[in-house]
């Protein structure tokens, strides 16, 4: 597991000691930053169910201002802080161990992108994507992607919500939000 571009280029991200967290392959990770590479500059990025940290290390490195990393799990939190020590992007990040709905709930200032990626068992996914949708903490066409397996189908969102696009990596899927402006009455 490594850094793909940007400032921390090829450096080597510490990976999880047991398969309790499944980390996003480099092969989607590219994918998915080669999808959103016009919309990270000087953004400010949510990496919920943060595992590693890796998605979120990769959006500072490609040049996210600010990025907050939220996981319940203390292992994940500190491996979340060794991986940005190691590619210098501490001073560009907040790691928050908590509840991913806690966590929602405490924000108040909106994310430019939300990168959610939890454990593909059960309904994390949609829970999450449906709570960002009604706290709305997601900023005038900010993007919401999300991973999960290739055969999970997700809701559609209200407006100003939208879907808009579905990419398919083998037994891995890639879904895109995205909040257009206000909705006229």
């Amino acid at each position: 597991m490594r850094v793909i571009t940007g400032s921390a280029k090829g450096r080597r991200l510490k990976e999880p000691d047991t398969m309790e967290q499944r980390p996003t392959t480099d092969k989607v990770k590219e994918s998915m930053f080669n999808i959103i590479q016009f919309d990270l500059e000087g953004r400010r990025v949510l990496d919920l169910f943060a595992g590693t940290g890796q998605l979120g290390i990769e959006a500072l490195s490609r040049g996210a201002s600010s990025a907050v990393f939220v996981d319940s799990s203390p292992k994940a939190v500190a491996l979340i802080r060794e991986n940005l020590e190691r590619t210098k992007l501490e001073d560009k990040a907040a790691v928050l161990r908590s509840d991913w709905k806690d966590a929602l709930r405490r924000e108040r200032m909106p994310f430019d992108i939300i990168l959610l990626d939890p454990p593909y068992d059960g309904t994390f996914l949609k829970n999450a994507l449906k709570t960002v949708a009604e706290i709305d903490i997601l900023s005038h066409n900010g993007i919401i992607v999300c991973e999960s397996r290739a055969d999970t189908s997700l809701p559609d969102l209200a407006p100003p919500y939208e879907k808009l696009s579905e990419h398919r990596y083998g037994q891995v899927k890639l879904t895109l939000f995205i909040k257009r402006g206000a909705v006229s009455v």
